[in-house]
């Protein structure tokens, strides 16, 4: 899997999931500030992590992940083993 691949399987469940608007996901987005994803929200993010790439997510891997890129990369890196 590419990191353009998981790129758009991570802006498709945040559109659908998190109805995030489509104009506000690109790869410096900062899932926090800029995309309002809070706290809450994160544990479904591990569990939509977990249905579409196969693998569980700590709340912790989230303390250096800021990004929408840095998060693809997590994914990348974890996937790709």
């Amino acid at each position: 899997m590419t990191k353009e691949e998981i790129f758009e399987k991570v802006k498709s469940f945040l559109i659908d999931e998190f109805e995030i608007d489509e104009d506000k996901i690109y790869a410096e987005s900062r899932l926090k500030e800029d995309m309002g994803i809070d706290s809450l929200e994160m544990v479904d993010v591990v569990v939509l992590v977990d249905q579409e790439f196969g693998f569980k997510m700590k709340p912790e891997d989230f303390k250096s992940i800021k990004t929408l890129d840095e998060f693809c990369e997590f994914i990348l890196s974890r996937v790709g083993r």
